[in-house]
């Protein structure tokens, strides 16, 4: 495959899959950028084949294979991949070059792939550190290996792009908890939702969106501890894959922010930040970027969520 074909590809399912992290995305070098687009790629076509999806819609090219059949397979592509095998489908050519390229562990793949099999299980989520535990698999882990294509091999700083991973993630599960709903899936703590009255099969029903309110603004409380986390570690890469990170993270938490704001009627439309949003928050990156050089480390929380290697 023809390299600029194959960032043809990423391109379009970057933009498609998340305009967000697309805009930030355009501040890395042109190295940089390639490679984190290539992963983005991987990642996604992973999570749309388990769902049988293509960028988040109904695909009807898989409906013969069970979810399970699905991950099986990509389990099977991801191993070839790294067994250094020609790879045919153009998610799995750019994931293989993203990780011989950087060095990337398989270990880490692997820890991604267990995200979408604790979906296939249909998992449930007691505590907070079982949503953070799938926080781990399906974004945080993503992280690690974003930091290591910026060149970051420092423990003390990849637990920080786990944690920007982390939350992330815990932002993306506030905005979605009624679509997520509606196709059996629940990844918020149970014990949060008993607490609060309500139980797993009708939390989102819309009678109850004043107490789910109290519960999404929680997780929204832990996403703050993970951002604010996440930024102590913006020092440790390039200033331009700072000034991206920076973007990204206040465009994600921007839309957690609205979550919390607008209480019950967080869910009347899915949540987003406007062109104009963007180009502020791209702003404000910039200015966090800068003072990243500046500021003095400070160490990381150890009631965090803590990955095992």
């Amino acid at each position: 495959m023809n390299n600029t074909k194959l960032l043809h590809y990423a391109v379009k399912v970057i933009e498609v899959g998340s305009k967000s992290f697309s805009i930030a995305s355009k501040l890395f070098n042109a190295k940089t950028r390639r490679s984190v687009l290539m992963l983005y790629a991987w990642c996604r076509y992973c999570d749309d084949v388990v769902d049988n999806q293509r960028l988040g819609f109904p695909s009807v090219s898989s409906l013969l294979h069970t979810p399970q059949q699905r991950l099986t397979e990509l389990e099977l592509k991801t191993r070839q991949a790294y067994s250094g095998m020609k790879m045919h489908e153009l998610a799995f050519e750019a994931f293989q070059e993203v990780v011989f390229t950087h060095s990337i562990s398989s270990v880490y793949a692997f820890e991604h792939l267990e995200g979408f099999a604790m979906d296939v299980r249909d998992t449930r989520y007691e505590t907070l550190q079982d949503t953070l535990r799938y926080c781990y698999h399906v974004a945080g882990v993503v992280g690690l290996m974003m930091a290591q294509i910026m060149g970051v091999r420092d423990d003390l700083i990849l637990d920080r792009a786990c944690d920007l991973g982390i939350a992330f993630q815990l932002t993306n599960i506030a905005r979605d908890i009624i679509e997520d709903s509606r196709i059996g899936r629940c990844y918020l703590p149970e014990s949060w939702l008993r607490e609060a009255g309500l139980d797993r099969l009708h939390f989102a029903d819309h009678a109850y969106r004043s107490a789910l309110s109290c519960v999404a603004r929680r997780l929204l409380s832990q996403a703050e501890l993970y951002y604010a986390s996440a930024s102590v570690g913006l020092a440790g890469i390039s200033f331009r894959s700072t000034w991206a990170i920076a973007t990204a993270k206040e465009i994600y938490r921007r839309i957690g922010v609205k979550v919390y704001r607008k209480g019950e009627s967080a869910w009347d439309y899915r949540q987003s930040t406007s062109i104009k949003e963007k180009f502020l928050l791209l702003v404000m990156g910039a200015a966090q970027a800068i003072r990243s050089r500046v500021s003095a480390s400070q160490p990381r929380s150890v009631a965090l969520w803590q990955r095992s290697y």
